[in-house]
Order: structure tokens, then sequence, then C-alpha cells
């Protein structure tokens, strides 16, 4: 377990007051990510306990805190209305493993390519879906159904707005307010949990029977530790629910992986990703077992807890351990707590998960990050989370192959006499100066599969005359993949077919290295390869057809001048004096 050099008594002491104060606020979050998951609130509470301790156990992060979050509602939310809880068990096992495999593999760096717009989209669109699915707890709605589909939620809400009870709203406003005020007016002060007592006690006071209650609608909560249970892992069920437990797999790794760099960008520390990924795994297939719901590292949780002075991850266990504390003494009192008192954390949490800001950033760029963005967001609402991220990573990875296929560019060039330095450059070649037999190609940019078409076209319709020797330089090729490999091959052999040559100059490591393992390097030749371009230039103008030389007036090259006053003696060419 790492983070433990140096501990003292100290650093146990801080660790201690901020596993409590974050300990303390997951109690309400616990209950209320497991309830809007369509499950019973001690789910929530058994998985904040379980994974709270082994993640920090076992995980990459120094001060991650781990539990049921906002993000895997929706996802939650209809396996269980599809599969069933049993099912649900399944599939959170099931991510488990990916998830230590993930990281057993060491695939914890491939996460952090997932594009921001892709993460920002369907962030906010969860965002959505958690707040208004609080609408109707919050407005004491009776007789609402539950179903997966955002449209038909809002309009259970429009066809039973009046059955809205004054009584559930007063409760859940008096929740939100102390929600709202209490970072301004005592900030050390956990806002959730004293709205969630003030609220309970003012409905229990004076609206008692009057709104809905935990007890009323999943009965008592137990106050004993979490029995052990063996999900039925037929192969049946396992193949049934292997694309939500993939789901699960990606969006806590997502997840966890985002909460440890924020950490890492409070705290100035440096997370492990595929250890992280190792931890989370440990925690998901350990929680199924007592009955749990999938966790993962909770960016505000773990925000708190390096804010009230962490020092390292037994923070995280004392986070664990106090909401055990609490479960064993206090669970029965949490079956008086309202519904309508659970809806404004959620709706606060919400709120702060929407990425408001970032999103509107984005938009407002008005380039194809915010086309990704607004597609993400809109089926991450109206589909589901899986579409939406399979959709948006697709378009973000179509986009990116067009934006960098238009960074390649093949110009056709010759040394500029009139600079001092003489380099090669497009401007000097036009229609009077140009060599009929070295044609000289600058390349800059990726040579890959979406520029490769390009790159060919270029090349093969300037040399439609077929100059005995050209000239490729390749020193700004970063890339090259086997398709631009192959499409190179095709210039080199349809170019050696008809008698020409293939120099090659400044090729860099990357492409030179595909080119050895191919074999074009060998089928080129080895001599035909140059570091600078005026050398392959000087090689070149020693494989001329010195009869083509001669009273050619384009002088493309300083030796031109020269080679234009040959003239044929005894069968062989030599200046003129």
């Amino acid at each position: 377990m790492n983070g433990f050099n140096d501990y003292s008594i100290e650093s146990f002491r801080r660790d201690f007051l901020s596993g409590t104060i974050v300990g303390v606020i997951a109690i309400p979050l616990g209950m209320a990510f497991a309830i809007a998951s369509g499950v019973k609130p001690e789910y929530g509470i058994y998985t904040t306990i379980i994974a709270g301790i082994l993640i920090s156990l076992f995980g990459g992060s120094k001060f991650q805190i781990a539990g049921p979050t906002g993000a895997f509602i929706p996802v939650l939310l209809g396996v269980v209305m599809t599969y069933g809880y049993e099912n649900l068990l399944i599939a959170g096992f099931m991510a488990g493993i990916m998830l230590f495999l993930m990281g057993l593999f060491k695939l914890g760096s491939l996460i952090k390519y997932i594009p921001r717009p892709v993460t920002i989209g369907f962030t906010s669109g969860i965002a959505v879906i958690i707040f208004t699915g609080q609408i109707a707890s919050f407005l004491g709605l009776t007789g609402i159904k539950k179903h997966e589909e955002f449209i038909a939620n809002i309009g259970e809400i429009v066809q039973h707005f009046n059955t809205i009870n004054i009584y559930s709203v007063i409760t859940s406003a008096i929740c939100l307010v102390i929600i709202l005020l209490t970072p301004k007016w005592v900030p050390k002060v956990p806002g959730p949990l004293i709205g969630l007592l003030v609220s309970t006690l003012v409905a229990t006071l004076f609206f008692s029977g009057q709104v809905a209650t935990i007890g009323s609608a999943y009965g008592e909560i137990p106050n004993n530790l979490p029995s052990f249970h063996l999900p039925d892992f037929s192969l049946e069920k396992m193949m049934l629910m292997l694309q939500p437990a993939f789901v699960i797999a990606i969006l806590g790794g997502i997840e966890s992986l985002l909460s440890a760099v924020v950490a890492d960008g409070m705290s100035g520390t440096k997370h492990n990703s595929n250890k992280e990924l190792i931890g989370q795994g440990i925690a998901n297939m350990v929680t199924p077992l007592f009955g749990g719901i999938p966790a993962t590292g909770a960016i505000a949780r773990t925000a708190t807890n390096i804010k009230n002075g962490a020092v390292s991850p037994m923070s995280g266990i004392i986070h664990g351990l106090i909401v055990l504390l609490v479960l064993l003494l206090f669970a029965p009192y949490a079956s008086h707590i309202p519904l309508a008192s659970m809806a404004p954390i959620l709706m606060v949490v919400a709120w702060n998960m929407s990425e408001r800001k970032a999103f509107a950033h984005v938009l407002f760029t008005k380039t194809s990050d915010s086309f990704i963005l607004v597609i993400t967001f809109l089926l991450t609402v109206f589909s589901n989370l899986t579409i939406a991220v399979e959709v948006g990573l697709i378009l973000a990875a179509i986009l990116f192959v067009k934006r960098m296929s238009g960074l390649l560019t093949v110009a056709k060039v010759l040394p500029d006499h009139s600079s001092e330095d003489k380099k090669v450059a497009p401007y000097v070649v036009h229609d009077g100066h140009d060599c009929p037999q070295i044609g000289i190609f600058t390349i800059e940019g990726p040579l890959f599969f979406g520029a490769a078409q390009m790159f060919e076209q270029s090349i093969m319709s300037t040399i439609n005359h077929r100059p005995l020797v050209l000239i490729l330089r390749m020193g700004k090729v970063p890339y090259m993949d086997t398709t631009g490999e192959g499409t190179l091959t095709s210039i080199v052999r349809h170019y050696q077919k008809h008698g020409g040559t293939i120099l090659i100059s400044g090729i860099q490591a990357q492409p030179m290295e595909v080119l050895r393992k191919t074999g074009l390097l060998h089928e080129i030749g080895n001599n035909h390869f140059f570091e600078h371009t005026g050398d392959a230039i000087d090689y070149a103008l020693t494989h001329l057809n010195y009869h083509k030389c001669v009273g050619c007036r384009n002088f493309a090259f300083q030796e031109c001048s020269q080679l234009s006053k040959h003239q044929e003696i005894g069968g062989k060419m030599t200046l003129q004096v």
C-alpha cells in the first residue's frame, strides 16, 4: 500500500479527521445513489464501506475516496430495470474482473486518450438524467413509474404533476437551502448531512405520515453487517451481462482515473493508473458478493478528503470504517428519512457534475469538437450511455483522421540560388524553371491511411513526364503506417519499372523502421538514402542523361549551365571550352 513512508501519529490524526468528515458526507450520498439506481439504500452503504476500504488498500491514488457515484446511476438503473438486481451483481463482478485485467495489462494510460468532448458530453447528459430523475421525489408526486427512456420519465412527471405534495416540497426546499448555504456560512460542516438531518426532523415533527420515507418505500435499513452471497454465475447469465459489465468497467475506469488526476492536481502527487484499475477491479469483484453495487473513485469526496488534510490512503480506510460504525449504531433511524430530503442532495450532485462551464466553452468554439460534444450529450440523454460513448468515440476518430490527413502537404521544390543557404523551396518551381530529369518533392506531415491517397495523387499527377530521378524529402514525416508504406511502395515500383531512380533524404527513425521491417528499404537500396538533400542532388546529377541536358535553358541547378554546354566528341560527352 502506497503513501505510508514516514507515517506518524500526526499523520494519523490528520487522516482520522479527513476520513471522518468524508465518511459522514458519504452516508447520505451512498443511500441517495443506491435509491436513484433502483436498489435498496443499504446496498449503497455496503458499497461505501467495502469499496471505500479496498480501493484505499489496493488502489494507485494516495487520496482516492471510492464508493457509489452519480455517473453510474443511469447505467445501473437501466440494468436493474432490464435484468434485475441479481444480474446487476453479476455485471458488477464481471466489471471488476475487466478492470483488474485492464490494470494488469497496463491499459490504464489508454483511458486518458478518450477525447474530452466525449467525457464532457456524457457527464453532462448523466447530470441531466439524475437531476430530472429527482423532480418527482422533490415534488412528492405519486403514481410515478420509472422508465429507461428520458422522454417517458418526463412524460410521467407531466402526467402526474397534479399529485404534487406541498409537504414534500417544503421538506425538499429546507434541505436544498441548507445544502446551498452551508458552504458559505460553515464551510467545514457537511451540508448534505445537515440538510438531511434538519429536513428529516422537520418532516417527522410537523408532517408525520404526509411524506414518503425510506422506510415506507424500501423497509427498515438493517443495522448489521452485510452477509456473503454468491450470485448465480451461470454461463448464460454471464453472456447476457457481458455488455452491461463492459459499460460499467469503462465508465468506472474513466471516473476513477479522472478523480485520481484531480487528486494529483490538488496535492502535487502522482497516481499509478494501472494500480488504480487493479484496486478498482478488486473492490468491484468483492462488493457484489456482499450485495453492493459498482463503485468508482468519487471526485467530490476525494477533493474533500484532500482539503481536510489527508496525508495517506488511511483516510479512505477510516472513511469506510466510519460509515460502518454509523450503519451499526444508527441504521434504524435512517428509515425515517423522507425521499424528499434525498432529492435535493442528488440534484446538487447533478448540478456540480454537469461541467456546464466546460460544456459552454467547447460548444462556443464551434468546431468539430462542439459537434462531438452535442451528439454525445443528446445520445446520453435520449438513448443510452453505451451508444453515446460508442458514437462519440467513432465521430472523434473520424474527425481526427480528417484533421490529420489535412496536415500532410506534398510540394515540388528546387534550390533557390538567390538565397545564401541555397535551400529548396516550392516558389522556385514554375514554367521555364524546372528540371525534366530530376523531380524533388518535400513531404510534410504524417503519412498514414487517412492521407495516403492524397500523397500518391500529389506525386503521380506531377511526374507524368517521368523524370529520371525522383528525390523525396521526408525529414518532416514524423509517422508512417503500413498504408502509407504501401502507397510509397507502389510509387517506388511504378517508378523503377520505367527505369527511374528513387532517392530519399532526411527520413526520420519511425518511418525508416517501417521501411526496414517491410523490406522496402532494401528494395529502394541503402545507398539511395541520404541525410541531406544536397547529397541526394549531387548523387542525382551523376545519373542524368546528359544528352537531354545539352541546350536546356531551365537551369534548375547550378551545374546546369555547364551541363547544357556539353557536346559529343568521339562518342563521349565532354564540356565545351
